[in-house]
């Protein structure tokens, strides 16, 4: 989901719910295909002058229901596409913690969440001097500080987006502009104005008349200046007809200077459109539930205008887009509950995308912007935890049959009155809310202080009664503490946003802080009817998701399982496609497996290829967030905190222990990421003795992970 459910958008003056109405007109009768001269992303002769990144919000491969077809089996015209022409690798996965804030900023950058400072998201916590903590967003433009809208200044200065060196992350779009091309970009995490208050005074100046707008007027500013962007090449000819501002960015590696960008609809929609309007796929000018055109609200970021966005950025000349579109489980600006599989306007919401990929696909063809010439890459944030009882008829399919829900709604509890109520605690703590909870006890006490560990033996032993089933369930089924966080890539450059640690949930129950007694069972444990797809945690079903790649360069596999990769692996493997690089090594690797071998870089192709993977398979078991490594140390860091014995001496050997295996596979790992890299981007050739001997080194560690938890 692209927002918090309980930072309740401070930082907005209330999103745009109301979904654009479908129109039967032609989305554009002027469509035509200019190219950008000056875009160089064209790799050894292969002619690629468009790119389109989508990214949707919890959109499934898998079924929820067995009976139930998934969403991309009810969005044909998608799925049919990336098969048919391409690669769906369905062994993809997401990093800790996996929601969206962090998801996307993984994917777009190559960097897992302690490398771009979203490693805790939708929203996170930081350390106030006097040992407090407050809530910020994870949503906020690229050089904003910390975006907590609740205080004058935050006590915290580092950047939202804040690297390993307390500076500000590389931006995404930099290598493309670099390269001479225009990036769009729609609703995309951070890359546009998130919000009407920081965002605006940041960019524009508190003084500016866009912030004067949004003071009088915030809805209007938001469909204005919110969600909507394009990054501009030098001397671009698209951003040359609209109002530009200049693109700051000061941390950016080699210098980012001289480089303008447009940001909001009121500056993109006339540099894209003749007449200055930008239409769904279906026709209808895109605009808020008040009418006002422009950016509708990210949960308006359906299909049909997302897309239509992007075909209108595309056919003015824009040749790099990257795109989010909202889930379609929700009932975006209905408040009438949560949908299950199959239920009828669920349904009916895939049948409005499948026609928006339909048009869009017709559309793009029309306009000779195609698999010939266009790299598409489509996938989705994270998977969901379904969480409801059986439906009715038990053989529903959700497409000749409806199905219907009584019991439906994610299973919320009281951390706060829990724990008081069964365990006796009392400590004062707030929590970043969550199945997949992170816990900020006051003080920030460290992770062998007497008051933490007797708060996370006392939380790993509290119960709910599940609703839904009625049987009694403990509600955390694994703890990380700061050791384990770090192993996770949840330790970001900035100290002050490290959790006191986090508790991995039963992906039914959804982990909030209210009262602090149990006055009634309702009062901390009840369904909550409005939301019923979970995410965050480590579960499979979460977990795992897929990716679609088709356009030069990319092999025709149709779906497959037999790759394991993860969202740092998108970036590194688009631009080898394109021929582009970045000033920093990746997490990830190029997935040489899902490209043709002509279109490899030189150093991975034939015989050397094989080296490079088979070293990029135990690579990505051993440092990814839900690999192999992970999945065993988060189970032994389990296993020490609810641990209990003299002293505490068992957790504190244990963990120890833990530490130093995580110190091995950080110092391990940033090796071969270093040589993965290099051969991929650098030409400087790993020769098998190289491939042998660190493979080996890292199974090894994983074996060592593996006995460590038992």
């Amino acid at each position: 989901m692209r927002r918090s459910k309980l930072l309740a958008l401070s930082l907005t003056a209330g999103l745009g719910l109301g979904m654009v109405t479908a129109g039967a007109a032609s989305a554009n009768p002027d469509h035509h295909h200019p190219q950008q001269s000056s875009c160089q992303i064209s790799a050894d002769g292969r002619d690629v002058q468009h790119v389109i990144y989508l990214q949707f919000d919890n959109v499934h491969f898998t079924r929820d229901n067995p009976n139930v077809p998934s969403d991309l089996e009810q969005m044909p015209h998608l799925l049919n596409f990336l098969e048919d022409n391409g690669t769906v690798d369905t062994n993809h996965h997401t990093p800790l913690i996996a929601h969206t804030g962090n998801d996307i900023l993984t994917s777009i950058t190559g960097l897992y969440g302690d490398r771009q400072g979203q490693a805790v998201s939708n929203s996170y916590r930081y350390y106030n001097p006097d040992g407090t903590s407050n809530s910020a967003s994870t949503f906020a433009y690229w050089t904003d500080g910390v975006a907590d809208s609740s205080v004058p200044t935050p006590s915290d200065s580092a950047p939202t987006m804040v690297g390993q060196d307390g500076k500000m992350a590389p931006a995404p779009w930099a290598a493309y502009t670099k390269a001479g091309c225009d990036f769009g970009t729609v609703s995309t995490a951070n890359t546009v104005l998130e919000n009407t208050t920081v965002d605006i005074n940041k960019v524009f100046g508190a003084s500016s008349p866009q912030a004067a707008e949004a003071k009088a007027d915030p809805t209007k500013a938001q469909a204005d200046y919110v969600g909507i962007g394009v990054h501009c090449a030098k001397d671009s000819k698209v951003c040359a007809k609209g109002t530009t501002s200049p693109d700051l960015l000061p941390d950016e590696p080699g210098g980012y200077n001289g480089y303008q960008a447009l940001f909001g609809a009121k500056a993109v929609d006339p540099a894209i459109s003749a007449d200055g309007v930008v239409r769904s796929t279906a026709g209808t000018p895109i605009a808020d539930y008040k009418g006002n055109p422009g950016f509708p609200g990210f949960d308006s970021m359906t299909a049909d205008n997302s897309l239509g966005y992007v075909a209108q950025m595309q056919e003015s000349g824009v040749p790099v887009t990257y795109a989010y579109i909202s889930d379609a489980h929700d009932q975006h600006g209905a408040n009438t509950g949560a949908m299950g599989p199959g239920a009828a306007p669920y349904t009916a919401q895939l049948k409005s995308y499948d026609n928006a990929f339909a048009s869009f696909f017709s559309r793009l063809n029309k306009d000779g912007i195609n698999k010939s010439n266009t790299l598409f890459v489509v996938t989705a944030d994270e998977n969901d935890h379904f969480v409801g009882g059986q439906p009715t008829p038990a053989n529903c399919d959700g497409v000749t049959v409806a199905c219907n829900y009584s019991q439906i709604g994610e299973v919320n509890a009281n951390a706060r009155g829990l724990l008081a109520t069964q365990q006796g605690v009392t400590t004062p703590f707030q929590v970043h809310a969550d199945s997949a909870p992170n816990f900020y006890l006051n003080g920030n006490p460290g992770a062998d202080d007497p008051k933490t560990r007797a708060f996370e033996q006392a939380w790993s032993k509290v119960t709910a009664v599940n609703p839904i089933t009625g049987k009694t369930d403990t509600i955390s089924s694994f703890l990380a503490d700061r050791a384990e966080q770090k192993i996770l890539h949840m330790q970001t450059g900035d100290p002050l946003r490290t959790p006191t640690f986090t508790s991995f949930s039963d992906p039914n129950y959804f982990v909030y802080a209210g009262g602090a007694n149990c006055t009634s069972a309702s009062a901390c444990v009840a369904l909550g009817p409005a939301y019923a797809w979970n995410h965050g945690d480590f579960s499979p079903d979460i977990n795992t998701t897929w990716l679609g790649l088709v356009g030069p360069g990319v092999k025709h596999e149709g779906v497959t399982n037999k790759v394991w990769s993860d969202h740092t692996d998108i970036r590194p493997t688009m631009l080898s496609l394109l021929g582009l690089t970045d000033p920093y090594t990746h997490d990830g690797r190029v997935l040489t497996e899902f490209i043709d071998n002509s279109a490899r870089p030189g150093n991975l192709r034939g015989h050397h290829g094989e080296d490079y993977q088979q070293l990029a398979a135990a690579y990505k078991q051993l440092d990814a967030g839900v690999g192999a490594f992970a999945a065993a140390t988060l189970k032994a860091s389990t296993a020490n905190v609810e641990s209990t014995s003299p002293g505490d001496l068992q957790y504190q050997v244990a963990t120890a222990k833990l530490a130093a295996l995580g110190d091995q596979r950080d110092a391990l790992a940033g090796q071969i990421a270093k040589v993965l890299d290099a051969d991929a981007f650098g030409h400087q050739r790993m020769d098998q003795p190289q491939a042998d001997r660190l493979t080996e080194q890292a199974d090894a560690l994983i074996k060592q992970a593996q006995q460590l938890a038992g």
